[in-house]
């Protein structure tokens, strides 16, 4: 499965941003689904992934190259690696396909009415989760994150992530993710 994603030209490791946007994706997983961490090595397991992302320590590592984490690591991440991580963000993804239509279902229409979304129990719980993780896994001192101190700039990347992953959880989802890890970092 994993072979069938092409390496992009002239990249050899895993670009800043993919590794932001992919950390990002597992996080919002998370807070959907409190169980998704349990789920994730699980979709690792039955991806027969083990030899590349042995346990759960080495899939926390491979999260903390993300460089905006607090606790983040210097060491590439190799294309192979970041490979496994987009089968693992597009099958819990298509697992939470019910969950994730029916919050951006509750979404549009919440928006219709002009009410915001923490007006719905489970969005709220969602948005709230989302804030919490975000706010206590990332380096909020980091420029690019200054924006994210923001109760309301969280909220909406907390939104868009939904949407991104019911996308992934479609048709062609691993190939829709895996080239968009890439827009714009090829020449």
């Amino acid at each position: 499965m994993l072979a069938a994603l092409p390496n992009p030209q002239g990249v050899s490791v895993c670009p800043r941003r993919a590794r932001w946007q992919l950390d990002l994706l597992l996080l919002a997983l998370e807070c959907v689904d409190l169980h998704a961490s349990e789920l994730m090595l699980q979709v690792l397991r039955e991806l027969q992934l083990q030899g590349m992302i042995p346990n759960r320590v080495v899939f926390w590592q491979i999260r903390c190259t993300n460089p905006f984490r607090q606790v983040t690591q210097r060491t590439p991440l190799p294309l192979a690696e970041t490979k496994a991580l987009t089968a693992v963000v597009v099958q819990v993804a298509r697992r939470q396909t019910a969950i994730l239509r029916h919050l951006l279902l509750v979404l549009d229409q919440l928006q219709a009415q002009n009410l915001p979304p923490e007006t719905y129990a489970p969005l709220a719980a969602y948005l709230d989760r989302f804030r919490r993780n975000f706010r206590k896994r990332m380096n909020l001192q980091r420029s690019s994150l200054f924006l994210y101190k923001n109760h309301q700039a969280l909220n909406e990347l907390g939104l868009k992530l939904l949407a991104q992953l019911l996308l992934c959880a479609g048709t062609k989802g691993m190939e829709r993710l895996w080239f968009s890890l890439f827009d714009g970092e090829v020449s």
